[in-house]
């Protein structure tokens, strides 16, 4: 089997180390979906240097020029959506429905990080002297690097480079070792385009070598960061010697709080879907349901009855509803936190174990899993799973819900279930996340507002929305005398 090439100052080029490794499919191991460099810091310093030399030409190009480039690109991508789905699912495991939503949600963000670049790029201020024209310019930064995740290895890529681009910026971008095949679609883009050469720049590799070597590069600007929170907080340690701007989207444990008078099937529909879409592997998936003690019997009758019509199997079958687990890593680690929930005395009342026998031998597939009786101490309340496994807490009350719901390390997204508008509205102020919603899921988003955590769940400046581009431009303020 060939293997597959870094793409570096708008060529297809094999890595300095001469080395290569295999990407499986989590549907059946057995079968290698492709060879990838093994790339080395020889490899990160060439890339880099490549990004600086067109850094030059293309920090200098009109905002227009360069979105000309983008939406042709967005145009390939619209195109090639089923071509990219099926990359996306035989490397992830994601079913072909959910790859297809990811490419959707990623046009939208580049639709609309493309017009952000277009008109957000400066602004004039009202001088406090007469005949002074004071005014402020966003600039770009130089060469950036996007280190991006398994789990949604288009969609993130896509709200990360976009703005990156748009601004003046040249990129490196890093997927993750899982992921590669679909970065290198999402490279294919720019380059069938033809983006000028060294603007967007593709290397694959371990996040122990060359993400190391791009994060401790002075050369690098700034990083955009997709992953754990134990992963994040040591690239921020290591790029902070050199004062690099760092943006980290990390670790989530988001939590559902559904009040008695909430609207019992809209709100179990919800909880089902986004605890269990994606197998559970998306950093703002519902893993807690916070339970007002009246309604939990119903709920749960409510809950159940939809889980189990969840469909695992490959997600290449067109009746799948949920697709194996993103690697053997991962599996141990999921089926890791469910014994850690019985063994404290959680209750599963569905799944609990991983699907061995027939066609999931040769995967890694977990079946949906419900515990009940968690008490808000518990490892599976408060820690992060990532995979098909939801908590349900039961509460006594709104005030308590409030308060185990923001009673761990993470914020990053909450939702509530309710009816009553004071209460919603209390939410609302009062939940510790970086977003938050009411009647809706804990997993939506729009590309128009930002994207980030609190606490142990981000750090710096928002990805999409208004300040997508804000994370890759320094300010310069500007005054003009023009009267005497």
């Amino acid at each position: 089997m060939k293997t597959n090439n870094n793409f570096i100052d708008g060529k297809w080029v094999p890595s300095l180390e001469k080395e290569s490794y295999p990407q499986r499919n989590p549907a059946n191991f057995e079968q290698i979906t492709g060879l990838w460099q093994k790339s080395g810091i020889g490899d990160v310093e060439y890339t880099i240097e490549a990004a600086q030399k067109a850094y030059k030409h293309w920090s200098i190009l009109t905002v227009h020029k360069r979105a000309e480039y983008l939406k042709k690109a967005l145009s390939l991508m619209r195109e090639r959506v089923n071509r990219i789905a099926k990359v996306i699912t035989a490397e992830n495991g994601k079913t072909l429905a959910e790859s297809r939503m990811e490419i959707y949600s990623a046009i939208k963000e580049m639709e609309f990080q493309i017009s952000e670049g277009l008109y957000r790029l400066g602004e004039v201020m009202p001088s406090g002297q007469d005949g002074v024209l004071a005014y402020c310019t966003r600039r770009p930064l130089g060469v950036v690097a996007v280190i991006a995740p398994w789990n949604f290895p288009f969609n993130v890529p896509v709200r990360k480079c976009i703005p990156a681009l748009i601004a003046g910026n040249t990129c490196i971008m890093k997927p993750a070792q899982l992921t590669p095949g679909t970065g290198a679609e999402f490279v294919r883009l720019f380059e069938d385009a033809d983006l000028p050469a060294g603007v967007l720049n593709f290397i694959t590799g371990s996040g122990a070598v060359a993400g190391n070597a791009l994060v401790k590069s002075p050369s690098i600007k700034a990083i955009s960061f997709t992953g754990s929170t134990e992963v994040g907080t040591n690239i921020h340690k290591v790029a902070s010697e050199n004062l690099t701007r760092t943006q980290l989207e990390m670790g989530g444990k988001n939590a559902m709080v559904i009040l008695k008078d909430a609207d019992l099937e809209k709100a179990a529909k919800a909880a089902s879907e986004a605890a269990f879409v994606c197998s559970g592997q998306w950093c703002t998936a519902t893993s807690r349901v916070v339970i007002e003690q009246p309604v939990l019997d119903d709920f749960l009758t409510l809950l159940i009855e939809n889980v189990k019509k969840i469909v695992v199997g490959d997600g290449v079958r067109p009746d799948t509803g949920m697709g194996p687990v993103c690697g053997e890593a991962q599996l141990e680690s999921i089926l890791s936190g469910i014994e850690k929930g019985k063994s404290e005395g959680a209750k599963i009342v569905v799944g609990g174990g991983q699907l061995k026998d027939g066609d999931f031998q040769k995967g890694f597939f977990i079946e949906p899993t419900i515990f009940t009786n968690v008490t808000p101490d518990m490892y599976i309340a408060q820690e992060e799973i990532f995979g098909p496994v939801l908590s349900v807490i039961a509460v006594d009350d709104f005030e308590q819900a409030i308060n185990i719901a923001d009673n761990v390390r993470f914020g990053l997204s909450s939702s509530i279930f309710t009816n009553d508008l004071e209460r919603a509205h209390k939410f609302i102020e009062q939940t510790d996340v970086g977003l938050t919603h009411v009647n809706i899921s804990t997993a939506y988003k729009e590309p128009q507002l930002s994207f980030g955590g609190i606490k142990q769940s981000g750090f710096g400046i928002p990805e999409a929305g208004h300040t997508g581009i804000e994370f890759f431009t320094d300010h310069k303020a500007i005054y003009i005398k023009y009267k005497p």
